[in-house]
């Protein structure tokens, strides 16, 4: 009996819709003088990811802007409701979720669910999978990514919480020490890799490091400020904004230290690959999507 032919793998299905990943601190009209940064950096394009956010968007529904992260959430969400009115861009509705019950409510559901995107501010990223994870809305937000054309994205927090596993604690400057950094499970929108914000700014790729000591199945996704990836059909990569993307791959590491040595104490790992990649760059994430029902 002939066996059957099991399906290639790229012939498995891919979400329909997209995730747009922010480094934090992405410009608004609102901040540092256009000049100013262009004369630091003649990549810089005034809010070219806010603008990109909404071409994609377009007209198939308002943005709904998540400040639960945030401990200003007002002041947050009103930031992108101005934002996008300077842009001429989708209408913005704030959704503040305070608790994991307003999180299961089926008005703020609907709300959602007529959305063209959502976007989670920064803040807290462990306040929002902790407010938002197993609910009713973060059901609603894995299936309109797997099954719309529908955009997710995240600043700062809202992005380092798209990914599995998730940073939460870890001081920039401890990251050589075993012990000090912290992760836990994210949204689960982006899975096999670990997400890091303010990434060259706050000098975070030690941190990154030890994550993938302990995780060297997953990739390390590191945005820096004004940067973002847009991310299609789960795993290709195209870098926006005006800064750098870092890639660590340590699925080739030759050897670390990091399961034998004591808590607080350096760790070694050897054989990392890395990557950096600036606008218009694309990349395709050796990972495996997933879709939800």
């Amino acid at each position: 009996m002939p066996t059957k032919k099991q399906p290639s793998p790229s012939a498995c299905p891919v979400p329909k819709g997209k995730l747009l990943l922010i480094g934090g601190h992405e410009h608004k009209g609102d901040t540092l003088e256009e000049d100013e940064q262009a004369a630091r950096n003649v990549n810089f394009a005034p809010e070219a990811i806010l603008r990109r956010l909404a071409e994609e968007i377009g007209n198939r529904g308002p943005l709904v802007v998540i400040p639960t992260a945030s401990e200003e959430a007002e002041e947050a969400g009103q930031d992108y409701v101005r934002a996008f009115h300077r842009l001429n861009g989708p209408p913005v509705e704030v959704l503040n979720i305070k608790s994991r019950t307003e999180a299961n409510d089926s008005a703020r559901l609907r709300v959602l669910e007529e959305a063209g995107g959502v976007l989670f501010t920064g803040g807290d990223q462990l306040r929002l999978t902790a407010l938002l994870g197993g609910t009713d809305l973060q059901r609603c937000l894995h299936r309109r990514y797997s099954n719309d054309d529908f955009i997710v994205a995240g600043t700062s927090a809202g992005a380092t919480a798209m990914s599995t596993p998730m940073i939460y604690q870890g001081r920039n400057d401890a990251g050589m020490l075993k012990g000090e950094i912290h992760i836990t499970t994210g949204l689960e929108l982006l899975h096999d890799v670990a997400v890091d914000t303010h990434f060259v700014a706050r000098g975070r790729i030690i941190r990154m490091a030890q994550i993938l000591a302990t995780n060297p199945a997953c990739l390390g996704l590191g945005l820096e400020e004004d940067t973002a990836v847009l991310v299609t059909e789960g795993r290709e990569l195209e870098v926006l904004g005006s800064g750098l993307v870092v890639i660590l791959d340590a699925r080739s590491c030759s050897s670390t230290n990091i399961h034998e040595i004591a808590p607080n104490t350096p760790f070694t790992m050897r054989g990392i690959d890395l990557h950096l990649l600036a606008a218009g760059e694309q990349y395709t994430l050796p990972i495996q999507p997933r879709l939800y029902a």
